[in-house]
């Protein structure tokens, strides 16, 4: 005798509050995941960043601990963004330090900005920021003679100071200090580059906000378009370190 058999029961359809419902947290949670890859990304980058830095400093440490000791007089600048302190190398860059200490010592610097930070579209290490009189006729001495880092020995490195210039020999008033390093501004056999002046020694971390603050999309011309400050960073004072 066969049993008699019952059919399984029908699944009941899902309502339509509980189809936007599952959507909604299939969402989210791809929101979470995609947030959190993000973060990891970010720890990743800044957990390499630190170690560049740390690695910069541990050969600067072990150059210095080598190298002869050259001659330096250290500027103060204090912005609106905190203080960065630059060492002047008088001894082996004397043309452009005595230049600069000219404007620091005359208060040429006092009110104006720093206005531009350049950085690789593309992510590629590397990028300064740019401060100064902006040709101000008021506050512009003449042009300082060019001294090239073929000259000097210097180098555009992390933390290094040049004269902003668009041939040798125009640099007035306006200065960079490079965030990384771009040796292609040196000078070699083939064009004359910049010339590196100082060097930080105290106030990365204000150099890196400045070169990290809101820039303008539209400001700027040629090759500075997009990357003009926005808004600028006050360069309050310039002076010598007490005691120098």
């Amino acid at each position: 005798m066969t049993g008699t058999q019952t059919a399984p029961a029908a699944a009941a359809r899902p309502t339509e509050e509980e189809i936007q419902a599952r959507i909604e947290a299939d969402l989210a949670a791809q929101a979470k995941a995609e947030a959190q890859a993000r973060a990891e990304a970010a720890k990743r980058q800044a957990d390499a960043d630190a170690a560049e830095e740390a690695r910069i400093a541990r050969e600067a440490q072990a150059a210095q601990a080598s190298a002869p000791t050259y001659r330096t007089v250290p500027v103060i600048l204090t912005t609106s963004l905190g203080t960065i302190t630059i060492a002047l190398e008088v001894e082996r860059a004397p043309i452009t330090s005595a230049y600069f200490l000219r404007y620091v010592d005359e208060k040429r610097f006092d009110g104006t900005s720093f206005y531009r930070s350049f950085k690789y579209p593309d992510g590629t290490p590397g990028g300064f920021i740019q401060g100064g009189t902006q040709n101000d006729p008021k506050r512009i001495l003449k042009p300082v003679p060019h001294e090239p880092t073929s000259k000097t020995g210097l180098s555009h490195v992390n933390g290094a100071v040049s004269i902003a210039q668009a041939a040798p020999g125009t640099g007035t008033g306006d200065f960079f200090i490079m965030v990384g390093s771009i040796k292609g501004f040196d000078a070699d056999a083939t064009q004359p580059g910049f010339a590196v002046f100082g060097r930080v020694v105290e106030g990365m971390d204000v150099v890196r906000a400045i070169a990290d603050a809101p820039r303008s999309a539209t400001a700027g011309e040629g090759v500075m378009r997009g990357q003009m400050l926005d808004p600028t960073v006050k360069i309050l004072t310039a002076r010598r370190a007490p005691g120098s």
